[in-house]
């Protein structure tokens, strides 16, 4: 846990101190963004934070390498080394687009061809894994499943990346949950601990710490594409490290847990720490499609929007998502692992209130006064 911990302090101190540097970059070479119709800033800001997210994650892979525990596993250092040169295609592909505002196609040709660096790496699902039951996927199938996922998740976030601090706090959180899990699961069953899904988790979490100072409102900078499609690599490549190499037959022993969920939670987990992400491409999907539109044009109607239009401020409503994500990924792992009435209770009680906060726009009062001045933004 202490090397783990060190290369979650180093991410993040890499990513805080770079992204000062980014930053200038950006405002030199024009990498801002500008005010739009669908957006919520009110100024220019500048892009390019996720090539200090970059940075981080080289930084943490470098320093796993040389470590004296993480670094002995080989597997887990090849495989850090394949997803980190996936991450520079994604990144570079970001930047540009961030810079020169790439077409569609040229997007989605950069995406593809950093899933396909990750495969030619090994970063691939070589298995699907229910109780009972493991179906090995051929090389070609394998190599589909993989970019498709790969391409979704990039996209995920990429859309949900539309208030100051939402999706590097809404992935970091996820990722947080995602290495509770892996570490925990291992290290209280005797497995290996040093994993490249543990490792590749607490190294987004620390990023996502790292970067959170500049972008929470009111942000100083935007990670942009570079950030977001970097972050959806980090998270899909974690997912396809654990789900595709886990053997869920196992995990009915291990986690001692009741009913299908601790065999299937390597399925349902992946999903649990995307859902707010997914949830709302999902819903833009179904929207525009039924529009007559394009499923990547954009608009104005996500998650966070509705959100804004129900009274809560920018601050609330990413608090909100937060919230939300936090209550989902946890909850799935903690009803998954432990078979106690007492954590079934706790996660009915936050989805209660997230219901509540959610539906019902609160709001500061002092004693004695109205409504504070500003508490009701939308």
């Amino acid at each position: 846990m202490r090397e783990y911990l060190l290369v979650a302090l180093t991410a993040a101190a890499a990513t805080y101190l770079s992204a000062g540097i980014w930053r200038r970059v950006a405002v030199r070479a024009g990498a801002m963004a500008q005010v739009r119709d669908r957006d919520v800033h009110t100024a220019p800001t500048p892009y390019l934070g996720g090539l200090a997210m970059l940075c981080g994650v080289a930084v943490a892979f470098l320093l796993a390498n040389i470590l004296p525990w993480l670094g002995q596993h080989t597997t887990v250092t090849r495989d850090a080394r394949g997803i980190l040169a996936a991450a520079v295609v994604i990144c570079v592909v970001g930047a540009i687009d961030d810079v020169i505002d790439l077409p569609v196609l040229a997007k989605i040709f950069g995406q593809v061809l950093a899933a396909g660096v990750a495969v030619s790496q090994g970063i691939r699902w070589y298995w699907i894994s229910v109780p009972g039951q493991i179906f090995s996927l051929d090389t070609i199938t394998s190599t589909l499943v993989t970019v498709v996922f790969i391409f979704i998740c990039v996209n995920a976030v990429n859309l949900v990346d539309g208030l100051d601090g939402l999706s590097s706090g809404v992935v970091g959180l996820g990722a947080s949950a995602m290495f509770c899990y892996t570490y925990f699961l291992a290290h209280g069953h005797a497995l290996v601990v040093a994993t490249t899904a543990s490792l590749v988790t607490v190294t987004i979490a620390g990023v996502c710490l790292g970067f959170l100072p500049h972008n929470f409102h009111a942000a100083r900078m935007f990670m942009g594409d570079s950030g977001s499609m970097l972050l959806g690599l980090l998270l899909a490549c974690s997912t396809i490290s654990f789900t595709g190499q886990m053997d869920s037959t196992l995990l009915q022993g291990l986690t001692g847990g009741a009913g299908f969920l601790p065999s299937y939670l390597p399925l349902i987990l992946p999903i649990a720490i995307m859902f707010i992400p997914l949830l709302d491409s999902v819903m833009a999907y179904v929207r525009r499609t039924m529009r007559g539109e394009w499923w990547f044009k954009p608009d104005k109607q996500h998650l966070h929007h509705r959100l804004l239009e129900r009274g809560h401020s920018q601050i609330k409503a990413v608090l909100l998502m937060y919230l939300w994500t936090a209550v989902i990924s946890y909850g799935v792992m903690g009803v998954a692992l432990f078979a106690n009435p007492w954590v079934w209770a706790a996660c009915g009680a936050a989805l209660v209130l997230a219901t509540v906060l959610t539906v019902m726009p609160w709001r500061l009062w002092r004693p004695g006064e109205g409504i504070v001045p500003g508490a009701v933004a939308g």
